[in-house]
């Protein structure tokens, strides 16, 4: 059961009329109204048969064509088969009258599918027209208007107040609030200043903003959410597979049954034309329309709601699966924590001052990459150190880096490190086990002989995530674990602070992907929270891996089954109460089209339902699904 839509153009949402399976289905009912009225007028009983004949043949055309490409092209017996074979055995028998109208109204259920399921998608696609079609761009010290698609990376575009923003960029001047709802799904505005990201289709508010172009509008945030939430749409949950490979089988073995019960009964003396109309009402009251369209509607319906409320789903299985987790597993730096590190205590040891070891120690993460350096870099900032990069820098993966500063060899990283080195730790274990009571990450700075002070750095908590994790519980999670890199004292801070049930510390990419496969096979299906990047492993091995905060950031939007375009922590119980809701949805669909089936079944072989009772039953059933599934429109 399909409808391709005519659309004037990819944005705009195809009129009703414009819509070939829309106008042949109204024409069939003008055609079939005209027959009825004429009976009552007298009109004669072969111009009739001729009013109803023309209403089956017109709207019977694409619906009709559609079975015969299944069987003969790909062998295969559908829906589409079920109904043109009842229309035409009840024409057959002189009951015009009833095939117009099985004709009528399941063409009409088919081109509301159809266009109901464009509806749905095209919720998502309306996004674009978010974004501007020009941007005031500087070039050659003069501003110019230009069309969107014209911006070159590294372009400089001004954004007035009231504009919506061209394309991704990174502020240069300007200070503004930048309502990021289309993109990120978050309902209060974002302040913007010098250095700032901001993404296409955001509206600015009250100040101008001076942006850098960062992508192209063809490959800006927005642009990529609608593709992929496209791809989305397109994509199939396990249940919808299944519904669909029982429908393969199940509408043969409706037609063969159809076959037996309008053949079998007369070779043992019944009246044949009694049993052939049982068998075409049978036909038609087991066509499983509903069934089958019962899980496509809701899921393509909920991803593109999700979709512009900041929840990008890559696939109906992976909302099928959030329903059924039972353990939340997070990530602590960027997800607990803003993933903003900043230096709370300089600790000097061994006669040195603070202002020396936090010089040291800058000089060295002058070179490195890891989380931690730019907070010690922004501290001696601050102070007013002046920044010399250590000579001879090498990382030590696991432990920390050393390098050269001012002739002497210098060291910085976790205990571990300076134990290995043969640096007495011993005296400074309970000042550092004090820090990390205190959830901070202690970084010891020194030489191969000597410790010459300690660093405590903190990433401060998100103020949402305790009521994040309480929300969490109370949408049916059983239990919320943290893994994290950080020490075990530090970690188990941060989750007493935010009601964490279970911590796992130090452990590597590796060991995180360990740990996901150890919960999944102790408490059930397990789903992974981290950055999208550091995490991948991890998220890929989860039931569902979603990405926190993944506007912007290609490589999340790519690894994640789930993207939460903000950083907010509370938009995870609202995605795991929405799968819930559209499982709930898809559930109870599946009961309605069921029971309605059966009984009609019942009623069809009791000869209790004519035909046309069978039909309006079967197609009221039909339109139910698809209300019921579109639903899940609202967010």
């Amino acid at each position: 059961m399909s409808c391709t839509c005519a659309a004037e153009s990819p944005m705009v949402m195809p009129r009703p009329w414009r819509n070939a399976k829309v106008v042949t289905s109204v024409c069939s009912g003008l055609l079939l109204l005209a027959g009825f009225a004429g009976g009552y007028m007298g009109l004669r009983a072969e111009l009739q048969t001729v009013l109803y004949l023309l209403a089956v043949v017109v709207g019977g055309y694409y619906f009709g064509r559609e079975a015969l490409v299944e069987l003969v092209r790909e062998r295969e017996i559908g829906i589409e088969l079920l109904m043109s074979t009842a229309a035409i055995v009840a024409g057959v028998m002189g009951q015009w009258a009833e095939a117009a109208t099985l004709v009528f109204l399941y063409s009409i259920s088919e081109a509301a599918e159809g266009y109901t399921a464009e509806r749905a998608r095209h919720a998502i696609r309306a996004l674009m027209d978010l974004a501007p079609k020009t941007a005031l761009v500087l070039r050659d010290d003069r501003e110019t208007r230009i069309p969107v698609e014209q911006l070159r990376v590294g372009d400089i575009f001004i954004v007035l107040p009231g504009e919506s923003v061209a394309t991704d960029g990174e502020v240069l001047d300007g200070h503004s609030s930048v309502n990021q709802a289309p993109v990120t799904g978050e309902s209060v505005p974002v302040e913007k200043l010098p250095g700032s990201k901001v993404f296409a289709a955001t509206i600015n508010g009250e100040g101008a903003l001076t942006v850098r172009a960062a992508k192209t509008f063809a490959d800006n945030t927005l642009s990529r959410i609608i593709h992929l939430v496209e791809e989305a749409q397109a994509s199939k949950g396990r249940s919808q597979r299944f519904i669909e490979r029982f429908g393969k089988r199940y509408s043969p073995a409706v037609l063969g049954a159809g076959i037996l019960i309008g053949l079998l009964p007369p070779l043992f003396g019944l009246p044949w034309e009694d049993w052939i109309a049982r068998a075409t009402v049978f036909v038609v009251a087991a066509a499983p329309c509903a069934l089958v369209i019962s899980i496509p509607i809701t899921l393509v319906a909920a991803i593109g709601t999700a979709g512009r409320n900041g929840l990008l789903i890559k696939g109906g299985v992976h909302l099928e699966n959030l329903a059924k987790v039972r353990v939340v597993a997070l990530d602590k730096t960027g997800t607990l924590t803003l993933g903003r590190p900043q230096v709370t205590d300089v600790v000097p040891l061994d006669g040195k001052s603070a202002r020396e070891v936090l010089a040291a120690a800058a000089a060295i993460e002058a070179r490195s990459q890891h989380p931690l350096a730019q907070a010690v870099l922004e501290r001696a900032k601050s102070e007013g150190i002046s920044l010399n990069p250590a000579q001879d820098f090498q990382s030590l993966t696991g432990a920390g880096a050393k390098g050269w500063v001012e002739g002497v060899e210098c060291f910085v990283g976790n205990p571990r490190l300076f134990e290995g080195l043969g640096v007495a730790v011993a005296a400074v274990t309970p000042r550092i086990e004090a820090l990390q009571r205190e959830g901070k990450t202690v970084v010891l700075v020194g030489t191969a002989r000597s410790l010459d002070g300690l660093i405590a750095v903190a990433d401060p908590l998100r103020p949402e995530a305790a009521r994040a994790i309480a929300d969490l519980k109370r949408a049916g999670i059983e239990r919320v674990v943290m893994l994290t890199g950080d020490n075990p004292l530090a970690a188990e801070a941060i989750a007493r602070q935010v009601g964490i049930d279970e911590v796992f510390a130090e452990l590597s990419p590796e060991n995180k992907t360990e740990k996901v496969a150890e919960l999944d096979a102790r408490y059930g299906k397990v789903v992974m929270i981290g950055d999208g990047v550091n995490d991948a492993p991890a998220l890929a091995a989860a039931h569902v891996g979603i990405a926190m905060g993944a506007a912007g950031t290609d490589v999340a939007l790519e690894t994640a089954d789930v993207a939460l375009m903000s950083d907010n922590l509370a938009r995870l119980p609202y995605l795991i109460r929405f799968s819930q809701r559209t499982w709930g949805v898809i559930r109870q669909n599946l009961a309605l089209s069921a029971i309605v089936i059966g009984a009609l079944i019942v009623g069809a072989v009791g000869g209790y339902f004519t035909l046309p009772i069978a039909v309006l039953a079967h197609e009221v059933s039909e339109f139910v699904v698809i209300a019921s599934g579109l639903r899940m429109l609202r967010a």
